[in-house]
C-alpha cells in the first residue's frame, strides 16, 4: 500500500487535522457553555421548540379547561369553577406572553440560562394555577370530588408534559406543585381509594417527567442529525468550490502549457535542425577531412543528441496535442506489415550493435487496415525503440504481427529482458514515468513512449496492453478493432452494392 508523501498531500492531512481539532474545541466550548450540558446551539433550538409548542396550544388549552369546568359544574358550584378557569387562563397567559418575547428576542439577545429559567418560573405558576383544583368546595359526596380532582391532575399534567418536553425542567416544575397539592388532599381526605389514587398521581408524575425527558433526548438527538447533515452539506459544497477552483487552475495550467508548446516548437525546432544538419556535415566531412579525429567523434556525440532532443520535443507536442483534442487522424487503407517490416529495418542496426536478435514473425496474408500511416509507425516504433533499449546484450526480441481474435488486427513486442515489477506497471504506463530499471540503467527517455502509444491506440478504437514479469520479460500488445480490418468492411459494401443494383433494376422495371 504506497503512501502519498507529496507536499499537496501533507498540506491536506494537515488541514484535516487543523479542522477536526478546531471542531473539537469549539464543541467542547459550546457544552461548557450549554444550560443543557450538550451544545449552547442546541439551548435556543430546544426552546425555540418549546415556545412554538406552547404556543400552538394558546386556543386548545382555554377549550380544555373550559370543557373541565363545564363537566365539574355537576359537583362543585359553578362561581368557583370560573375562578378556577380564571387562575388557570392567568398562567396560561403568563406562558404564552413569555414565549411570544422569547421568540420576538430572536438569538441575538438570546441566553440560555436566564431564558430557561424564566421559563421555569412562568410554569411553576401556570401548575400552582391547576393545583388551585383541590381547593374546590365539595358540594356533593366527597368521594366522587376526589376522583374528579385526580382525573383533572393526570389531564392537566400529561398536557402540559407534552406541551413543555423540550424543556424537561420546565415539565417537573409544572407538575410538581398539581401531583403533591391534590395528592396531599387525597391523602387527608382518608380511605384505601384515595391513598391509591394519591399514589398514582404521584406514579403518573414520574411517568410523564420520564416521557418529557426522553422525548427531550429525542429531540437532541434531531438536532446533532441534523447539525451532522448541514456540517456534511457544507463541507461537500467547501469540497466542491476547492475542486472547481482546482479544475480552473488544472485548465488554467493547460492553457498555459499548451500556449508554451505552440510558441516554442518552431523557436526550439530551428536551432535543432540546424544543429543536426551541421553537426552531420561536419561528422560525415562533407566539406573535407578533419584532422583531429576527436573533433570528428564530437561532431557525431552532437549530432545524436540534437536528433535525440528533437525525438522528445516532437513526443513532448505530440502527448500535448493529443491530450488537448486536437491531434487529428489522417485515415487511409494502410498494410500494417509494411510498417511494421519498414520499422524493423530502421531499428535492426540498433539492435544488431546491441548483440540482441530481432525476430519478425509477420503475417503476410493480413488485409489493409484503415488507420493513420505516421501514427501506426509511431507506435511500432516506440515499442519497438523501448524493448531494444531495455533488453540486456544477447538477448532475444520477437516482433509479430498477425490476426487476433475476431478478425482484429495486432502488433506484438515480446522480449526477454528483466522485466517489470507489477507495481511499477502504472507508473511506466504513465506519463513521464519511469520503473526502476530505466533509474538504474540511466536509459534516455522521458517516459512519454508507451502513454503515446496508448493515447493512439485510444484514437483507433482500440486497445493496449502490457504484460511483464520479473526475470521473465515484457509482452506489449496494440490490438486494432475488427471495424478498422478492410476485409470486415467487404461485406457491408458488398450488400450496398447489391441493394443499389436492386434499386436501378426497380426504376428500370418502373
Amino acid at each position: 500500500m504506497s503512501i502519498d508523501s507529496s507536499p499537496e498531500a501533507k498540506k491536506a492531512v494537515r488541514s484535516d487535522r487543523g479542522k477536526s481539532h478546531q471542531r473539537a474545541v469549539s464543541d467542547a466550548r459550546q457544552r461548557l457553555t450549554s444550560s443543557s450540558g450538550t451544545m449552547a446551539s442546541y439551548d435556543y433550538e430546544l426552546l425555540r421548540d418549546y415556545a412554538g409548542t406552547r404556543l400552538s396550544g394558546k386556543y386548545a388549552m382555554p377549550i380544555l379547561v373550559i370543557a373541565i369546568a363545564l363537566l365539574t359544574s355537576v359537583w362543585v358550584p359553578l362561581i368557583y369553577l370560573a375562578t378556577w378557569a380564571a387562575i388557570v387562563m392567568v398562567g396560561h397567559t403568563a406562558v404564552m406572553v413569555s414565549c411570544k418575547q422569547f421568540l420576538k428576542a430572536g438569538q441575538s439577545r438570546f441566553n440560555a440560562r436566564r431564558q430557561t429559567t424564566t421559563f421555569v418560573i412562568v410554569e411553576i405558576v401556570y401548575g400552582v394555577s391547576w393545583a388551585t383544583i383541590a381547593f374546590l368546595p365539595i358540594t356533593a359526596a366527597a368521594q366522587e370530588v376526589a376522583v374528579i380532582q385526580w382525573a383533572i391532575l393526570l389531564v392537566g399534567v400529561a398536557a402540559n408534559a407534552i406541551s413543555s418536553r423540550a424543556v424537561p425542567s420546565a415539565t417537573l416544575a409544572n407538575s410538581v406543585p398539581g401531583i403533591l397539592t391534590v395528592g396531599g388532599m387525597l391523602v387527608l381526605s382518608g380511605s384505601m381509594l384515595n391513598y391509591a389514587l394519591a399514589v398514582l398521581a404521584v406514579g403518573a408524575g414520574v411517568f410523564f417527567n420520564f416521557l418529557a425527558r426522553t422525548l427531550h433526548k429525542s429531540a437532541i438527538k434531531s438536532l446533532e442529525h441534523r447539525a451532522e447533515k448541514d456540517m456534511l452539506i457544507f463541507e461537500l459544497e467547501e469540497a466542491k468550490s476547492m475542486s472547481d477552483e482546482a479544475r480552473r487552475e488544472a485548465e488554467q495550467a493547460n492553457i498555459a502549457k499548451s500556449r508554451f508548446l505552440a510558441t516554442m516548437s518552431h523557436e526550439l525546432r530551428t536551432p535543432l535542425n540546424a544543429i543536426i544538419g551541421f553537426s552531420e556535415v561536419m561528422s560525415s566531412e562533407v566539406l573535407g577531412p578533419i584532422e583531429n579525429p576527436n573533433y570528428k567523434e564530437y561532431a557525431a556525440d552532437i549530432h545524436a543528441s540534437g536528433q535525440h532532443l528533437l525525438n522528445l520535443i516532437n513526443e513532448l507536442l505530440d502527448l500535448s496535442r493529443i491530450e488537448a483534442g486536437k491531434y487529428e487522424l489522417n485515415e487511409e487503407a494502410i498494410s500494417l506489415v509494411n510498417i511494421a517490416e519498414d520499422c524493423r529495418r530502421m531499428l535492426e542496426i540498433r539492435a544488431r550493435s546491441k548483440g540482441i536478435e530481432l525476430v519478425a514473425e509477420f503475417d503476410e496474408k493480413l488485409p489493409k487496415l484503415w488507420g493513420d500511416e505516421r501514427a501506426i509507425r509511431q507506435v511500432c516504433l516506440n515499442l519497438l525503440s523501448n524493448a531494444i533499449k531495455f533488453t540486456p546484450q544477447s538477448g532475444r526480441i520477437i516482433f509479430k504481427v498477425a490476426a487476433g481474435d475476431n478478425n482484429c488486427q495486432m502488433i506484438s513486442v515480446r522480449d526477454n529482458g528483466p522485466g517489470i515489477p507489477e507495481s511499477e506497471i502504472a507508473t511506466v504506463l504513465s506519463s513521464f514515468g519511469q520503473g526502476s530499471l530505466a533509474q538504474k540503467t540511466a536509459e534516455q527517455g522521458a517516459g512519454l513512449g508507451l502513454p503515446i502509444v496508448q493515447k493512439i491506440m485510444d484514437l483507433h478504437g482500440g486497445r493496449f496492453d502490457l504484460f511483464s514479469k520479473l526475470r521473465f520479460g515484457t509482452e506489449v500488445i496494440a490490438t486494432f478493432p475488427r471495424s478498422r480490418v478492410m476485409e470486415a468492411m467487404a461485406p457491408v459494401r458488398a450488400e450496398r452494392r447489391k441493394l443499389q443494383i436492386y434499386k436501378s433494376g426497380a426504376e428500370q422495371q418502373a
